[in-house]
């Protein structure tokens, strides 16, 4: 591994490459080299990546005969992304995201099947301390906006109910602001973990979210700006659902009538994820629910589908031969 002993620069410990290259003197020469350069690569998955990988590179320089200057300007531009990522933010999946990248892999990666819950982006505002709750429990402190109730059933595609499933939520408050977006947050609000019981089911109180801007005070903010792009995303209630032998969901849903449900920032909006809000104006049922107070929420009712893992496998696996067969006629 590259670095210092004894004051003196240290190599990786690999030897140059089996075969001759030419002197990378011509735009073609110095592809060729970097095709040749990536046989090297033992494993096929990663082979197969870089080679797409340099092919797309090479051509965009090409195709838009780049300058140094925009070169050293893009440069600049990742540098500070990754800079402005933190333990809490991450910068650079608000880039893929913006970008459309994040939707595409999901797509990609997670197509329909049968009756199966749709994907949606995971954004940049998940977090590994999400507390558990208990079904029932809130995951949001008093006054962080209007009541809400999440209620539904983990299932399996082929309607069994799938006990002990993990549904991790987030979502921001009625100030458009996830809790990792406070300078003085001091603990998890808006988010939580909990299990389906044995019946499947789960349920949560919680606060309706609103529609808010991702960041604008970094690059990715900046970017959106040059490019006359607004930075809104529709309100949603993000959802992370696990069981064993059953595919991860990252999902999430989207409320009706919201103004940006069709141009999202960050293209993660699908029809079938687009729910209704009941309104329930009844004191004694939002007591039985758990609100402190008032007579009125919001009742969300959905239930989540799942696709066993072997099934999830088996498709993207055809997939992924196809793309790859595809590829290497093309190239």
């Amino acid at each position: 591994m590259a670095g210092h002993d004894d004051g003196k620069a240290v190599a990786n410990g690999i030897p140059p490459p089996p075969f001759q290259l030419p002197t990378p003197d011509s735009p073609d020469v110095i592809t060729a080299n970097m095709f040749k350069l990536t046989e090297l690569t033992p494993d096929d998955r990663k082979r197969f990546l870089l080679r797409n990988l340099v092919a797309h590179l090479h051509s965009f320089v090409r195709e838009t005969s780049l300058t140094t200057a925009e070169w050293d300007q893009t440069i600049k531009f990742l540098t500070r992304v990754g800079q402005t990522c933190t333990p809490i933010r991450q910068e650079f999946i608000l880039l893929s995201d913006v970008l459309g990248v994040s939707a595409l892999v999901d797509a990609i990666n997670n197509p329909p099947e049968n009756d199966a819950t749709e994907s949606s982006v995971l954004g940049p505002f998940f977090t590994e301390d999400a507390p558990d709750v208990a079904n029932g429990d809130s995951i949001a402190s008093e006054g962080k906006g209007e009541y809400m109730y999440v209620e539904g059933r983990v299932l399996s595609v082929d309607g069994t109910p799938i006990p002990n499933a993990t549904v991790e939520t987030w979502e921001t408050d009625a100030n458009g602001f996830y809790d990792t977006q406070y300078t003085t947050r001091d603990r998890p609000d808006c988010r939580g973990r909990l299990h389906s019981d044995k019946d499947g089911h789960f349920g949560y109180r919680a606060v309706v979210p609103v529609a808010y801007p991702i960041p604008g005070d970094g690059p990715v903010g900046e970017l959106l700006l040059g490019i006359g792009r607004h930075n809104m995303r529709p309100n949603h209630l993000h959802l992370m659902i696990e069981a064993p032998g059953y595919r991860k969901l990252t999902t999430a849903f989207y409320p009706e009538g919201d103004l940006y449900l069709e141009s999202d920032a960050v293209f993660g909006v699908k029809k079938s994820l687009v729910v209704k809000l009941q309104t329930i104006k009844d004191e004694a049922e939002a007591r039985k629910r758990g609100f402190p107070k008032g007579d009125t929420f919001k009742l969300l009712q959905r239930d989540i589908i799942l696709v066993p893992e072997d099934l999830a496998a088996k498709a993207f696996k055809e997939k992924a031969e196809a793309a790859a067969k595809n590829a290497a006629v093309s190239l």
